[in-house]
């Protein structure tokens, strides 16, 4: 009884929605409602857009959430230990979190502008200029924008893994001779495979959700190599093309539905002897 106000919610605004979008991506339009079963997949998949799309957001997640962890990691293994100005830098680290978008963006134009402070930092060098939002490197600009805001966060999360690391153990290990980098491969990582694992999953889906930072930067056409599936969807639905935008959803969720099983297995194994 207690729950049922929780549970209607949940149906009403999640699992509801999830069964029209399976509805819409099996006809040929809402209006007269006949069945085509999978030809909208088949015509998504066949469109050079989406494969475009799908095609960077994979490129940018491969290379974007795996720098997002190690780095994050990185840093947390940093400032766990006894260093000078350790809470400063903490600070320092999380303050991207609290900057509106709109104003990280301002900056990221003003740095990487065709004048702007990358340009006249290379061009010392000899380097020429890149209008580099326009260029093949426009990838490059969304990846440190992306790691810029998230490292923070991951970071923290980290400190607060290392931090409930059983003492004990640790001293124990040292007092065996361990050294540092068989502490932190054989006792450290093993205790943090849950909060690897939540990291990982929770950068793969800000991964997919740059479409914000793009659009404020360049737009709903950017150029071609940060042309993302968010892209694709908002141009797809600003054209009132249910059946295609609801297929390419679909495709996405298994698609993320299959890497998250990924990673839980991968958890589960190299985190099974902690738990015991």
């Amino acid at each position: 009884m207690f729950l049922s106000p929780s549970v209607i919610g949940v149906l009403l605004f999640f699992v509801l929605p999830f069964f029209v979008v399976i509805y819409y991506s099996m006809i040929d339009n809402p209006i007269s409602g006949k069945f085509v079963w999978f030809k909208n997949f088949g015509n998504v998949f066949a469109n050079e857009a989406f494969r475009l799309a799908g095609g960077n957001t994979l490129k940018f997640s491969l290379v974007a959430m795996p720098l997002s962890v190690v780095l994050g990691l990185l840093l947390a293994i940093l400032l766990d230990r006894d260093i000078p100005l350790r809470s400063q830098f903490r600070t320092c680290f999380l303050t991207p979190m609290m900057v509106p978008v709109a104003s990280v963006v301002l900056i990221v134009q003003v740095m990487f502008h065709y004048n702007g402070a990358v340009n006249q930092f290379f061009s010392r060098f000899g380097a020429d200029k890149v209008d580099w939002l326009k260029s093949p490197h426009a990838q490059v600009v969304i990846i440190f924008l992306f790691l810029w805001k998230n490292l923070g966060y991951n970071m923290i999360l980290f400190l607060s893994a290392l931090e409930s690391i059983p003492r004990d153990i640790l001293e124990v290990a040292t007092l065996d001779s361990a050294n540092p980098f068989q502490i932190f491969f054989k006792i450290k990582i093993r205790y943090l495979t849950s909060t690897i694992l939540f990291v990982t999953i929770f950068s793969l889906i800000n991964s997919f959700k740059v479409f914000r930072e793009i659009y404020l930067l360049t737009g709903k056409y950017p150029y071609t190599p940060i042309y993302m599936l968010q892209h694709f969807m908002n141009n797809t639905f600003a054209d009132l093309d249910y059946q295609k935008l609801s297929a390419a959803a679909i495709i996405m969720s298994l698609v993320m539905v299959v890497i998250i099983g990924i990673l839980f297995i991968a958890e589960n194994h190299f985190g099974k002897d902690v738990e015991e």
